[in-house]
């Protein structure tokens, strides 16, 4: 798409042609007020708000905070935590969010290499980064007035009405529509608009002690006073949710879980209907006005160009989009750490080397269900004593013990069952680079917890199911559930990240017979009567898997859903995704995907996938883990060079760089400090234009060849 030649005319070189077309076929209005092509509003949208930005007081990057501000350690709470404003709440989740994806400590790369303060051509300023603009917030809906997704649209005061271009920020993870906001950065500081969307997840949840739910700016209401405005309200299913919440007090429901509408599945379009929204706001902004006072969409979809990005579960949805966009709305893609599940059987062989893998392109369910039952066992290895966050655990020995039983590891001692269960890890597909994240992934339950919260939007799975026994609320000191903090909950659309652990919110066991309802992490499994972390409910999501009954069947459906086509359809791609990966694993990812897209494309296809040593999935935790900024560099630096190179590419006719392993160096000093030496640019070498013999990435007749 794109190929024409408006691309390159200006603005009024650019509707003198289109005015000349319409003559010459025929065209205009017949009332001949100029009202030729109106800027309708997609009929998904629902109402509008449009906010300006100062850029001083408060901006679109920063909410005011500046450079400075996002790096504080001092968040930016409400004046009233019990009665946040919308505004304070929109501060606070673009501090959080932002901190989320990026490291901001200076020692990492922060404000030298990477961050407000740092232009688009790299230039490390003197500013804050502060961009003026505006805001356009929406819903997107089917018409029930339950799928009400978010939709944001942001546009620099500086976008260049001659050169008009947008790129996506679909959240990542389970966030909500900020949750992808130092993605957004990128085009802003180009003055491109930014399209996000929460694409149906979303941070905010509906707490059923008080029937309180957000709206779409974050603030709560009752369920009853919000109707169909609310972000998200669950519906009852095996119980009436006051039925239910009189059984199960103090319990939430979050929108990616409970939304019994598997949004995974429409995440492509979602994105898209994030494009469409913002060339809508586009013209709303800049479009010519007819005579008859309506405005025209002037920067058609064939004028501005697209890039579809954003990172994790954001990028895996752009990836999506790409596949779906039969309009022909999205230029190209530059996605980082994306979550990708291919169908099964793909004709797709991963050798590294001149190993073939043992196991890749499983889908999400299968790999992050086979880490919830091995990960926390595997952490207990003694080769992983110096690892970030490594400490015995008599839980996890538990663990380890109750696999033994049930003849999953071998060995008779915790060193050996957990020496067999990093081994089954190696099998099932993670790399040996990935193993120094096994602890701190364990301690922050991040398996158990996305098994759930995707177990139960696969099958669409009311709250009041509490499917394998599971469910989400606050605890306190004793480990049983109890109500929330008002103050919590009224921030929770902030900081939140839409799966527990978050914000006070835990992964609770219901079916602990010796405590009752119980903190997962400490809980007992009914069927040994063993504090093992829970390991029946473990097996019970493992089991959904391959499982015949009701709920099984509903789970494979759901992901069946889920799975991408490989089909870009020739646009212009990047994919850069770290090698030590312990959460989406590249063996299961960008690595079959590019075999995938190499077999449904073949000699069209435009992608290149760059795989970053010393990178992993988490660019937060190195500033904030010790050990992380002494192991690992920030993948984040990597994607906004991919973002630089599909836009030199389709503006410039830039070829692309070809598919390699970047070898990075680790800061390296002290072991599991968070005071590694300054990140410098020798750490993070460029993405090479031509890569040596011994760092190239090839496809062939679905065969991905990865150096080692």
């Amino acid at each position: 798409m794109h190929h024409d030649n408006f691309r390159r005319l200006g603005k009024a070189a650019f509707a003198a042609a289109v005015a000349l077309l319409a003559v010459a076929c025929g065209g205009g209005d017949s009332n001949n007020d100029g009202n030729t092509n109106p800027n309708i509003k997609p009929a998904n949208i629902g109402t509008v708000t449009i906010q300006a930005y100062d850029g001083a007081t408060d901006d679109l990057l920063t909410a005011g905070l500046g450079k400075d501000g996002l790096a504080s350690a001092t968040a930016p709470v409400p004046a009233s935590p019990n009665s946040p404003t919308a505004a304070e709440l929109r501060r606070y989740a673009i501090y959080t969010n932002y901190r989320a994806i990026v490291d901001t400590t200076t020692g990492g790369g922060f404000g030298s290499l990477y961050g407000p303060n740092v232009d688009a051509q790299g230039n490390v300023t003197t500013g804050q980064g502060k961009i003026a603009g505006v805001e356009y917030l929406a819903f997107s809906d089917d018409g029930s007035g339950q799928e009400n997704v978010t939709m944001l649209v942001q546009i620099p005061n500086t976008f260049n009405q001659s050169k008009p271009c947008m790129i996506t920020a679909t959240s990542s993870g389970s966030r909500g529509v900020y949750g992808a906001i130092a993605v957004g950065e990128w085009g802003l500081k180009r003055g491109c608009a930014v399209a996000y969307t929460d694409k149906g997840t979303g941070a905010a949840p509906h707490d059923l002690d008080t029937d309180t739910v957000p709206l779409i700016d974050g603030t709560r209401t009752t369920r009853s006073a919000a109707g169909t405005n609310a972000q998200f309200a669950a519906k009852p299913g095996i119980l009436p949710l006051a039925d239910f919440t009189a059984q199960a007090p103090h319990r939430l429901a979050f929108k990616h879980a409970h939304s019994q509408r598997n949004p995974e599945k429409d995440w492509g379009k979602f994105t898209l209907q994030a494009i469409e929204f913002g060339i809508w706001a586009i013209n709303d902004r800049f479009g010519t006005v007819a005579s008859n006072g309506v405005r025209q969409r002037t920067l058609a979809k064939s004028k501005i160009v697209v890039i579809a990005s954003s990172v994790s579960n954001g990028g895996g949805a752009a990836v999506a989009a790409a596949e779906q966009d039969t309009d022909g709305l999205i230029d190209g893609v530059a996605v980082g750490e994306p979550n990708l599940s291919l169908p099964a059987n793909a004709g797709v062989v991963v050798k590294r080397g001149n190993t073939v893998v043992s196991a890749s392109g499983r889908v999400l369910y299968d790999y992050i269900t086979t880490a919830n039952l091995l990960q926390l066992c595997a952490s207990q290895d003694i080769s992983l004593v110096n690892t970030p966050s490594f400490a015995t655990n008599a839980f996890y020995a538990s663990r380890c013990q109750t696999l033994a039983d049930n003849n999953v590891v071998t060995g008779t001692t915790t060193a050996d069952q957990a020496a067999s269960a990093l081994a089954l890890l190696h099998a099932a597909g993670w790399e040996l680079e990935s193993d120094a994240l096994h602890p701190s992934l364990s301690l922050f339950d991040t398996a158990a917890s996305i098994s759930v919260t995707y177990a139960n939007s696969y099958a669409r799975a009311s709250v009041t199911d509490r499917l394998c026994g599971y469910s989400f609320a606050t605890t306190l000191a004793d480990f049983k559930p109890a109500a929330i903090a008002p103050a919590v909950l009224a921030s929770m659309f902030s900081t939140g990240n839409g799966v527990p652990p978050t914000s006070t919110v835990q992964l609770i066991n219901d079916r602990d017979l010796q405590h009752g309802p119980f903190l997962n992490g400490q809980s007992v499994s009914a069927s040994n009567n063993r504090a093992d972390v829970n390991f029946d409910g473990a097996k019970c999501l493992r089991n959904l898997l391959t499982g015949t009954d009701t709920q099984a069947v509903a789970l494979q459906t759901g992901v069946a859903q889920t799975l991408r086509s490989g089909n870009l359809r020739g646009k212009p791609a990047l994919i850069v995704h770290g090698r030590s990966d312990g959460l989406l694993p590249v063996n299961h990812t960008s690595r079959p995907y590019l075999g995938l897209n190499q077999r449904q494309e073949g000699a069209t296809s435009k992608l290149s996938y760059i795989e970053v040593e010393n990178a992993q999935h988490f660019d937060a935790f190195i500033g904030a883990v010790s050990g992380y900024s002494n192991r690992y560099v920030p993948l984040h630096l990597y994607l906004i060079r991919a973002l630089d190179a599909v836009y030199d590419n389709l503006t410039a006719g830039k070829v692309l760089p070809p598919s390699q392993v970047v070898r990075t160096i680790p800061r390296g000093g002290a072991t599991n400090t968070t005071t590694a030496p300054t990140l410098l640019p020798a750490n993070v070498p460029a993405i090479s234009a031509t890569p040596a013999l011994g760092d190239q990435i090839a496809a062939n007749s679905g065969t991905v060849q990865v150096p080692d």
